[in-house]
């Protein structure tokens, strides 16, 4: 039996090793969180993945499953929002999460994505009449995450 033995040049090997250290060190910076049961919407699940970008943003990735539209929930609301509580503990609205066809499937999956140049520590959702407001309105909470590490 006649083994093949394959060899490495040192440039190639160090290139190796730098790229697969490129990708840990890539990797270990994003933040994952699930989002907590909700009594308004029980069947909902999703996670948040928040990872720094190259001009020191932070992207925010929403991914949802089960979520049923606004509109047929009790009290039925028009839409739902994404917020997030900032490190100075300000809340901000970072946009609706659209249950279109677009956006959502008949799985009644979602996902929502943006860019904040202040870290959130906390991600939440909530179901809400105006798509515009400044602070949530609506007593409707019907997704959060605990505290971002």
């Amino acid at each position: 039996m006649k083994t093949t033995i394959f060899k490495m040049s040192g440039l190639a090997y160090i290139a190796g090793i730098i790229m697969i250290l490129s990708l840990s060190a890539l990797s270990s910076c994003a933040t994952k969180a699930s989002f907590l049961t909700s009594t308004v919407a029980p069947a909902a699940q999703g996670t948040v993945a928040v990872k720094q970008d190259g001009n020191k943003n932070y992207v925010i990735k929403v991914e949802l499953s089960n979520l049923a539209p606004s509109n047929r929930l009790t009290p039925p609301m028009n839409a739902y929002i994404v917020w997030m509580v900032a490190t100075d503990n300000s809340t901000k609205n970072l946009g609706q999460l659209n249950t279109s066809k677009n956006f959502m499937s008949k799985d009644l999956n979602a996902s929502f994505e943006t860019v904040s140049g202040i870290k959130p520590v906390k991600i939440f959702i909530t179901a809400e009449n105006e798509v515009n407001a400044q602070y949530p309105e609506s007593s409707t909470l019907v997704l959060t995450t605990d505290y971002l590490k």
